[in-house]
């Protein structure tokens, strides 16, 4: 599985292990201004990965609700259904940038090296939300 944090200037991406047990950080695309390059990019690292799904985080309110940021995260995820040979699944990623930042303050990373990795640290955290929730598989 990879899992993806949406942002706006750069995308989080994290992978499960084959048994779809444990998440980990992968990388950080940045956004390269052509949303067409970027899907292709993420295409590239399911097909690397042998991922049979794709877990997107969708950023609700604290309240559940969908605001701006969500229904960008929701538009991307159709986009990325023509993208990707494999399923795209949503999932509610209320504060996993906050817990990922925290985590990492903890570790001691200063802030301008967690700057370039929560996205990362995020998706990890999105995905092994998903993966705790029993609705992981193996690949």
């Amino acid at each position: 599985m990879v899992a993806l944090d949406l942002g706006t200037r750069r995308i989080g991406v994290a992978v499960s292990d084959p048994t779809g047990t444990l998440a980990s950080p992968y990388q950080v695309l940045d956004r390269s201004g052509d949303p067409a390059a970027d899907h292709a990019a993420i295409a590239n690292i399911v097909a690397e990965m042998g991922a049979e799904l794709v877990v997107v985080g969708l950023p609700l309110s604290l309240n559940g609700t969908e605001g701006p940021a969500a229904q960008q995260a929701r538009a991307e995820a159709e986009l990325l259904v023509a993208a990707l040979p494999v399923p795209i699944e949503l999932h509610d990623e209320r504060l996993t940038t906050v817990a990922a930042d925290r985590s990492m303050q903890r570790s001691g990373k200063g802030g301008r090296a967690r700057r370039k990795v929560v996205d990362q640290a995020a998706a990890t955290v999105l995905l092994q939300s998903w993966l705790d929730r029993g609705r992981g598989s193996a690949e």
